[in-house]
């Protein structure tokens, strides 16, 4: 199955992003993304952003979906022939709908799979970890599984999620805890449970 996530996309248009990259250098604590698109998307994205050396790594479509379960990296098992799968029109009908799961399902956000592989990957303790998303679905899948869910693009918090950033640059008001961790150690951050106040910042 070869699976289509992507197309031509303007990644001209992403400019480095200085405000953000020093917030998230600032933070004492792991950083890692997790993405239902491909690795080198994700990794043109943080180039483009200049924040390719902020997180700890990259847990990507591939991670959770490899080609050969007994090397991943071998990519050319992929037959010609074989059936293309939207990956966004997926999930979106799978949710929507009673639409049947294939057999052999694919594995990505807001699936609970994904999330659980996610937590075995990475050593991740859902109770002790922030995870932020513009999607509503991988939220509440989150939040559903553990995490403490920011739903970032809007102020508007709603069932689902803990925190709501207008935008991404707004974590330092909406969550200063997170610069109390001086160093890995540090293991159990309180959460205030405000919500950040929206302010305009052009990078």
């Amino acid at each position: 199955m070869i699976v289509f996530v992507h197309g031509r996309l303007p990644y001209a248009m992403l400019k480095p992003d200085p405000v953000l990259r020093n917030l998230l250098l600032s933070i004492p604590i792991r950083k890692i993304i997790f993405t239902n698109a491909d690795k080198n998307h994700a990794v043109r994205v943080l180039n483009r952003l200049g924040l390719e050396d902020c997180v700890e790594g990259i847990i990507c479509f591939e991670t959770l979906n490899p080609i050969n379960k007994e090397n991943p990296s071998a990519a050319d098992d992929i037959k010609p022939d074989t059936a293309i799968l939207d990956i966004n029109g997926y999930c979106s009908a799978v949710l929507d709908s009673e639409l049947k799961l294939p057999s052999t399902p694919v594995v990505c956000k807001p699936f609970e799979n994904a999330f659980e592989q996610v937590f075995k990957i990475a050593k991740i303790n859902p109770q002790k970890t922030l995870f932020f998303d513009d999607s509503i679905r991988n939220l509440q899948t989150g939040k559903k599984m553990g995490l403490h869910a920011v739903w970032v693009g809007t102020s508007h918090r709603t069932d689902g999620v803990d925190y709501a950033l207008e935008s991404i640059h707004n974590i330092r008001e909406a969550l200063p805890e997170l610069w109390e961790a001086t160093d890995e150690k540090t293991k159990n951050i309180r959460y205030s449970g405000k919500i950040s106040i929206e302010t305009t910042v052009r990078a």
